[in-house]
């Protein structure tokens, strides 16, 4: 990779991946006080404060708010970049999140629970334009067809990681963890998004795009002199032009086209089922609500942000692991081998939970096994769901799988951040047994059904499937 290419890659991942994490993250900290000032703000409307179910509710809801953002964004995305190019979609994206900031940041002083709730619909507007919605204009490889082209799965799965590991030290009492500051901490989403902004302006548009779909060769050949550094370009052109013909003479497959095709409904089974058991693994309610885990399993308050933010580091290392060893060791046994961890451990909070009154050295066996969930997951289904989809179809499939792929993880990302608290006050310490079960089941179907898909066409996985 050249430094421009270089550079452009991490500031896309920067400002779309990192904030996603973050944004999963950000709600556990201040939680306690988030509940306090809507209980607070709801007596002085209505001269009563709110009970646990509603409060519970409400709070739920400003979570999960943010995944429905996403879902929207997701499917927007194509119209952003058929009117703005990519960069120019990234562009007003970022503006998103400075609108967003400004509703969470006076949220407080303005009395209003429902800015709060409005400036998490809006993050996830912009987390599902621009980066499950892929709106990622990195200038050339291998794209979906559109035009997207995404960089691997594992640099966005250690970027997810730095962004979570971000908010959990920005949540540590002695920086943005306190009571007054909680409107800031959720507001700091602004400073990438406005480094985005303002450093977007330094490159050129996706050459791949800018030849593509709008044929300008001058400005193609232009921007491909600043991303590669060399005069020569003239191969690369030649191999757009050869895509830009493939690809006009190829008919994209509709969603409802591909749901129908019969000759790739194993390919589109396995899309849905890596894709939804990503997000039912559980992954979402350790990230939304780590110290409410924590809290439940015996850890002593005071001690709770710094375990979160040592479990966080062993993310960020996990995450590295699974980037370097996902060439050599293939997707199939990371994948199989992160779900199978994260099912384990699922249940091993559920036996820590219930023995740790008699054994109170159990807590730190539910520690343990958070930290086996986060690693497992960084490990593998983090970034190699979206790679295999990649792979597993053609072209004129692809951009159909993506969307129901992605449709899936913003869906399941919003079911899990709704309905986790109230699982675990039905079932317990028995709701782990539920992100066990799934785990468990993915991990059996990859085995059974999804092929390793690693330096394999798209007609050799085709010929095994089949």
């Amino acid at each position: 990779l050249t430094f421009p290419l270089l550079s452009v890659t991490l500031l896309v991942s920067f400002g779309s991946s990192m904030l996603y994490g973050y944004n999963l993250a950000v709600v556990n900290s201040p939680a306690e006080h988030i509940k306090a000032f809507y209980n607070s703000t709801w007596s002085q409307r209505f001269g009563h404060g709110l009970g646990p179910g509603p409060l519970t509710l409400l709070y739920a809801l400003t979570v999960s708010i943010f995944a429905l953002g996403g879902l929207l964004g997701s499917l927007l995305v194509g119209l952003l970049v058929e009117h703005y190019g990519r960069k120019g979609a990234l562009s007003r994206s970022a503006l998103l999140v400075l609108l967003a900031g400004g509703f969470m940041g006076f949220s407080r002083e303005l009395g209003s629970p429902e800015m709060v709730i409005i400036g998490r619909s809006i993050t996830g507007l912009h987390s599902g334009a621009c980066f499950l919605g892929c709106a990622q204009p990195l200038p050339h490889g291998s794209g979906d067809g559109e035009g997207f082209v995404f960089p691997t799965g594992s640099v966005e799965g250690i970027f997810i990681c730095l962004g979570v590991f971000t908010a959990q030290v920005l949540g540590l009492p002695e920086l943005l963890g306190k009571d007054r500051f909680w409107p800031l901490f959720l507001s700091v989403v602004v400073v990438p998004a406005s480094l985005q902004l303002l450093l977007l302006h330094c490159f050129p548009e996706s050459p791949r795009y800018l030849l593509i779909e709008r044929n300008d060769v001058c400005g193609a050949t232009k921007a491909l002199h600043r991303f590669l550094g060399t005069p020569d370009v003239q191969d690369v052109i030649q191999e757009m032009k050869e895509e830009q013909r493939s690809l006009s003479s190829m008919e994209m497959v509709s969603v409802w086209q591909l749901l129908r095709d019969r000759s790739v409904r194993w390919q589109t089974l396995s899309v849905v089922v890596v894709n939804a058991g990503m997000q039912l693994s559980g992954i979402d309610a350790i990230w939304f609500y780590t110290n409410t885990i924590f809290e439940n399993a015996g850890i002593p308050v005071s001690q709770i942000p710094y375990t979160t933010m040592g479990t966080g580091a062993i993310e960020v290392v996990a995450g590295l692991v699974g980037c370097f060893t996902i060439e050599r060791v293939g997707r199939r046994p990371l994948i199989i081998t992160g779900f199978c961890a994260m099912g384990v451990c699922s249940a091993g909070i559920t036996i820590s939970l219930l023995l740790q009154a008699a054994l109170p050295w159990m807590r730190y066996v539910s520690v343990a096994c958070v930290v086996g969930i986060i690693a497992g997951f960084c490990m593998g289904p983090a970034g190699v769901p979206f790679l295999m989809t990649a792979e597993l179809f053609m072209q004129s499939h692809r951009p159909a799988a993506y969307i129901v792929g992605g449709s899936l993880n913003w869906l399941c990302n919003f079911t899990i951040g709704f309905i986790f608290p109230f699982l675990q006050m039905s079932a317990g310490a028995f709701c782990y047994l539920v992100f066990c079960g799934v785990c468990l089941l993915v991990a059996l179907y990859v085995y059974l059904v999804i092929p390793e898909t690693k330096n394999k066409t798209f007609m050799e996985i085709s010929h095994i499937f089949a």
